[in-house]
Order: structure tokens, then sequence, then C-alpha cells
């Protein structure tokens, strides 16, 4: 008998028929002796309704009562999902975070997970039932209910698995697997039969929606199997493993891209030590994460320029920040640039390859797509560029690099 943790995103439970759907599917699998604990999204849509409604009241809504609000959206599909598998004649019990012990810092709606109690999780099982988790979502030590942000559903599955040492942890969504780009960009991109932690690790976190980031981290940690399965099809999937020997021979893995991207520079920055410590830590104190990193070579003045790149979510609430930094520095002012996207392409075979970065920037530069900003890493390489600009970008580095014949 395996133990096995399903998670099913919004689009797989969008409506009470997929969510029937999935229930069979869930039953059929507990009918062959396995053990499985299920963890839902909020059905497609909804948590998109619940910001608007929150903006309709306030422009600026409290953190604390927005993960209140959107954890909501969970529950709902998760009592429906049990009762869904009720009906099918298997026991089922659906949970809350905070009924299953997941406890999570006090960051709301990026809250970090800490512990999982699970206690009533082992129960259900050891009672025959299947629980059906909301996910997103946890407690932290004032009891307060707290969101792990954007795909925490599966942050939520992967943690879950480690904490009970899951024979398999499948993430269900609308898409067979990990492809090598975006298909909606690139028709004919490839879907992979198995990726490198590392390499979805960075996929996920450079804008490849199939994963979210943290449960790749999860996993690689916890060493849980992770499959990237479609809840519309019975194809086997995409496996995320240990990095193997014959994966380095592949130098590029996939294209990723990201249009949740600003750039914010601050002029005629003072050049001396300190300064570059006051203005990100000011970013950091208000939970922003910064990704990209720019920093001008220093003029006659001894000033200089200082760009980096934020989410477009955080990028009004980092600008306003960085605006008044910027006053107090006394540099030369502040400007954002929301309509930027980040391109790039990634593989573990990159780390003994050489020429890849320089057929990376010939190739945009071929086709007239401008680089504002470059990182690096040993497996990746990503450059800003104009969002206009995308699609054509990521179907050309598709291309140069032959991933659809791998």
């Amino acid at each position: 008998m395996a133990l096995i943790v399903q998670k099913y995103g919004g689009t797989s439970v969008a409506d009470t028929e997929r969510i029937q759907t999935v229930a069979e599917r869930v039953v059929s699998i507990a009918k062959e002796g396995n053990q499985v604990i299920v963890v839902v999204s909020a059905m497609a849509g909804e948590t998109d309704k619940f910001i608007a409604f929150a903006h309709k009241i306030t422009e600026h809504p409290d953190e604390r009562e927005m993960d209140l609000l959107l954890s909501s959206g969970e529950r709902v599909t998760s009592a429906l999902m049990a009762m869904a598998i009720q009906e099918l004649g298997q026991k089922s019990m659906s949970f809350t975070g905070r009924q299953v012990g997941i406890i999570t810092d006090s960051s709301h709606t990026k809250a970090m997970i800490e512990e999982i109690e699970a206690s009533r999780l082992k129960i259900a099982l050891d009672e025959g039932k299947v629980p059906v988790v909301a996910g997103f979502q946890g407690i932290n030590e004032f009891q307060d209910v707290t969101t792990l942000g954007r795909g925490g559903s599966d942050t939520t599955a992967v943690a879950i698995a480690a904490a009970l040492k899951a024979d398999a942890c499948e993430i269900y969504t609308d898409v067979e697997g990990v492809f090598t780009a975006d298909p909606r960009i690139v028709p004919h991109a490839r879907k992979m039969e198995k990726i490198s932690y590392d390499e979805m690790l960075e996929m996920a976190s450079l804008g490849a929606k199939v994963l979210h980031g943290r449960s790749v981290e999860f996993a690689k940690k916890y060493n849980v199997p992770l499959v990237v399965r479609s809840s519309f099809s019975q194809a086997s999937g995409t496996l995320v493993t240990k990095e193997e020997g014959s994966m380095e021979k592949i130098v590029v893995t996939g294209v990723t891209h990201d249009k949740n991207q600003a750039r914010i520079t601050i002029m005629g920055v003072p050049d001396r030590p300190g300064i570059a410590a006051s203005i990100f830590k000011s970013v950091s104190d208000a939970n922003i994460n910064v990704d990209m990193i720019v920093q001008n070579i220093s003029n006659v003045d001894h000033a200089t320029d200082i760009s980096f790149t934020v989410s477009r979510a955080d990028s009004k609430k980092a600008f306003d920040i960085i605006r008044k930094v910027s006053d107090e520095m006394g540099t030369k002012g502040v400007n954002m640039n929301p309509e930027v996207a980040k391109v790039s392409i990634v593989g573990v075979g990159m780390q003994s390859h050489f020429g890849v970065a320089a057929q990376m920037f010939e190739t945009l530069a071929r086709n007239s797509v401008n680089i504002m900003m470059i990182s690096t890493s040993e497996i990746k390489i990503s450059c800003v560029i104009d969002e206009k600009e995308t699609e054509k970008a990521v179907q050309v580095l598709h291309d140069s690099f032959e991933l659809a014949k791998q």
C-alpha cells in the first residue's frame, strides 16, 4: 500500500462537474489499496474575485484580513470534494490548514511553513478516509489564518508529503507535464519525461507556472518524488527528481518567461559604502523580494545609477519606499518601468558548456530584441527585455537551442 498526496489546481476543480471527475480518479486510486491525501486549490477565478471584492472596499486592504478572505476559496473546494468522494462510497473528510496543523510564520499573504503537526491526517488515514486538505493556508502562533502566496497549494501538498514521508506527490494541473517552453507560445514545445530539482526550481522561479518554486524547494530538501500530471488525461507526466549524469548532456533544458516584472532605477546614488545596503534593507523590511540588480560604474561626481527588478504586484509599494529613501539620500530621482519582462534559459548542462550566453545574446540581437539587464547562475541566464518582445524572444531562443529535437 502506497501513500500518495495529490494536489489539484483551480482549473482541475473549476466547477462541480470537474470536482466529480477528480473524485472518481481519487476513489479509483484508493480502491487499488492506496492511501490518498488530496490537496485542493480554490475553484478557478475565485481568488481573483475575492481580491476584486476587497479592492472595492479599500485601495489598501489589510493583509491579515486578506488572508482570512482568500483562504475561504480553498475551504469551499475541500468541502465539495469530500462530499463528491463520499457520494462515490468512499469515506472522506475535509480539513482546513488550521485543522491539519500547518504552522507558519506571521508574514501575511506570503507566510512560510514552519511545522506540520498532521496528527488528524494520520487518524483519518487509519480510519480508511481520504483526507481533503484546503491548500494555500495555515495559522501563525497567534492562531491567525495565514496564506502562502499564489501557488501555495503546491507547497501545502509537498510539505504534507514530506511530513508524512509519502511515496509520491502528484501535482495535477491543466497541462500534461513540464514543457521546454510555454506551449501557448511555442506550439511545438516538447514535454519532458524528467527534470532535475534544480532545473525545475529555476524554471519555477523564472516564470514557469506549472509548479510553485517553494514546493520544489521542499521536494528537493526532503527528497519527495514529485510528478506533474494533467487532471484531464492519463498521461504519465513529468518526474521532478535528483540530478542524473545523463541530464548534463542536455545543455539547455527549457526557456521560461515572466511578465510579472517591473524595473526601478535610482539615479545619482552617492557611491559610498553602506548606501546599497540601506536601499535594499528598506525593501526587504517590507517583505518585497528583489530579483535582478545592476549598478553602473561610478561617474566623475562619485554617483552611480542602481536598477533592480521586483514583481509587478509589489512595484507600487517598492517604488513608494525607494522614492522616500532616495529623497533622504539626496539622489537625482527614481523612475519605474512596469512594462518589462524576463526571459530565461535553464539547464544543468550549461555548467560544462561554453558559448551558451553568447548564443543567447546573439539570437536576441539578431531578432532585434534589446537586453536591458542580465543575470546569470551556473544553470540559468536571464535577460530583462521589453514586455512586447516576450513571445518573439521565447520562440527564437527555443528554436536556436533546438529544444524540440532533444
